[in-house]
């Protein structure tokens, strides 16, 4: 092992118990303060490889071969106290999904806590006080009284934050990453890719970064890793990667997100009737009202979106549409007909033409049953199916989302994340509904798999006529599926209309927020709009929108090297420049040149 490495995987196995191998051969070294990215589709091998870096292996999987180096101890030798020991300690690990992995009977404080407190790092009082620390610079609300909290009293976002906040608690050497601003807004996200990168500097600690965010990415790895079928396809520098993949597969990745970020949405031929409606509706939980006063109407084979900050009350919506919440106040209507507040009220083909994919597959699937018991229950249920038939049935709907029939006979454990997502979305299908509610449906899934489970999803809709309430923090989804976009913040709409309309000036100030916090896919993009932001607030001068220090970055990347095609393609897409106007020539740059000119003294501002 290298002086300066701090973890070493070298010819890393790993198989099932029956000897299907899922990671083959695969070599990692870290060294301190350094963030390897590993990216790869569903199924690659990102988070096996993850947990294996701890020397673990989920039920039903066995590390196999190769070794594992932490700090110069081998852990597949070590005893299994030893290894207990130095898990959480001095290797932490953040999951892809929070709501699965926190105790429901224990509050937030006391499983921040129990990490440094078990391992003798500090006493249960400094612990508080260091988790409360941490907890602000997660941005969580509260942060001196959240602790005191149960799981399921905060936002899915909010859990994540705490899941980093408890992963951190005892600074350990190396943290592995897996999706850990999967459930974050991209205004949030901002704040917590920034304040990981500052602790792994600060601390010189190491970081495996599992994603399908190839964005995401390039704001916090030094070198990326790409996976396909559990063997490693190409490693490189960060920037290599992004701008100069040497394999196919990787060069099919980095254009996918770059196609995604340029996909324009049409608008519904005409406007009908609604099937649902949505009318002045509060709910909330205890005395607090959490959703007020929302309205909306959902017209047959429409998509609409609503988006929002973690806690702005997107979740809550759906709870209150499905019934899982009873509504305080307002009005639900079905097809013209009012729906009852409570879901045990509800008719059981109410139940059927309205479905929902949960943000969290884990908590969503039951363990204990093959996919074949999932999928097939709503066709038993709500079509008295014979045994035959549901099978059928769900072979067919496997292979709608891209899933081979043999899976139906396997459980949740043993699918990856993404897999685990399609398993929701064909179990909502099963039911053959009219509207589904999406609750973040493709968060779990790498580009490529969520590409073709978003064409899926427009496909069945316009077959069908499905309608879809689609619930997200992902800004690019929105503009490629949705037909109008509603915009949440602290439980109310703030801004509704057709989605191009939503994302074109004039903006409501918090759109705008939402808008230029999704991260570009070029590796100064986090340090651009940070230190935009700090000029401005150092300056004590007047805020500048985000827009605008977001459109200074492209004009300096553009002015730098005119021929970059990602810089050029991007500043023609802008609805502003850096002086707050559109370009001469949006969409078109004929003549780049002349709008050069334009910005080129600005880019010194």
């Amino acid at each position: 092992m290298a002086d300066d490495s701090i973890l070493e995987l070298q010819k890393l196995k790993v198989e099932t118990i029956t000897g299907r191998v899922l990671v083959d051969d695969v070599d990692v070294t870290l060294k301190r303060g350094e963030i390897l990215g590993l990216i790869g589709e569903s199924g690659a091998g990102k988070s096996t490889i993850g947990l294996a870096s701890m020397a673990y292996a989920r039920a039903g999987m066995r590390i196999t071969g190769g070794r594992i180096t932490l700090d110069g101890t081998e852990l597949r030798a070590s005893t299994a106290s030893a290894r207990r020991h130095m898990r959480g300690k001095s290797i932490a690990y953040i999951a892809q999904s929070a709501a699965a992995s926190f105790n429901p009977s224990m509050t937030l404080m006391d499983q921040v806590c129990e990490a440094p407190v078990t391992h003798g790092v500090m006493s249960r009082a400094d612990a508080e006080v260091y988790a409360k620390q941490l907890f602000r610079k997660l941005q969580l609300p509260n942060p001196d009284t959240i602790g005191e909290r149960y799981p399921h009293q905060v936002s899915g976002g909010q859990l994540q934050r705490v899941m980093a906040a408890m992963a951190m608690s005892c600074r350990p050497d190396v943290i592995v990453l897996d999706e850990p601003t999967t459930a974050l807004d991209v205004t949030t996200q901002i704040e917590v890719l920034s304040l990981l990168r500052d602790l792994i500097r600060e601390f010189g600690t190491a970081g495996l970064y599992i994603t399908h965010d190839l964005a995401v990415v390039a704001q916090i790895a030094h070198r990326i890793m790409v996976l396909r079928h559990g063997k490693m396809i190409e490693m490189g520098e960060t920037k290599q990667i992004l701008e100069q993949p040497k394999t196919e597969y990787a060069r099919a990745l980095v254009n996918e997100r770059r196609e995604a970020e340029h996909l324009a949405l049409g608008i519904p031929d005409k406007v009908v009737q609604p099937i649902l409606r949505v009318a002045n509706v509060t709910a909330g939980y205890g005395p607090t009202a959490i959703v007020k006063n929302v309205s909306f109407d959902l017209a047959k084979g429409e998509t609409l979106a609503v988006v929002g900050e973690s806690g702005s009350g997107k979740s809550t919506v759906a709870r209150i549409i499905t019934g899982l919440l009873p509504r305080w106040e307002g009005e639900i209507d079905l097809s013209g007909k009012s729906l009852p507040a409570a879901l045990a009220s509800r008719a059981p083909d109410t139940l059927r033409r309205l479905q929902m994919v949960h943000q969290m597959p884990d908590v969503a699937l039951n363990p204990r049953q093959t996919l074949e018991q999932i999928i097939g229950r709503p066709v038993s249920f709500f079509f008295n199916a014979l045994t035959k038939d549901v099978r059928t049935r769900v072979h067919e709907l496997l292979a709608l989302v891209g899933l081979p029939e043999d899976f139906a006979t396997r459980r949740p454990g043993q699918l990856s994340g993404g897999q685990k997502q399609r398993v929701c979305i064909a179990r909502a299908l099963a039911a053959n509904p009219e509207v589904i509610i999406c609750d973040e449906p493709t968060s779990a899934l790498d580009p490529l798999v969520a590409e073709g489970v978003l064409k899926l999803l427009k496909r069945l809709q316009d077959e069908l006529g499905i309608a879809y309430i689609f619930i997200t923090h992902d800004l690019g989804t929105v503009r490629r599926i949705a037909h109008r976009t509603a915009v949440m913040l602290k439980g109310e709409i703030i801004a509704q209309g057709p989605t191009a309309e939503i994302f074109s000036p004039p903006f409501h100030p918090y759109t705008e927020k939402l808008i230029t916090s999704v991260p570009e896919m070029h590796t100064t993009w986090l340090d651009e709009i940070l230190a935009g932001r700090s000029s401005v607030l150092g300056s004590g001068g007047p805020a500048i929108p985000d827009s605008v220090l977001q459109a200074r970055a492209a004009a300096r990347r553009v002015v730098a090297d005119p021929t970059k095609k990602d810089s050029v393609e991007w500043l023609a897409a802008m609805q502003v420049l850096s002086d707050g106007q559109k370009p001469e020539q949006a969409g078109s740059f004929n003549d780049l040149e002349t709008e050069l000119q334009n910005v080129k003294g600005l880019t010194e501002i």
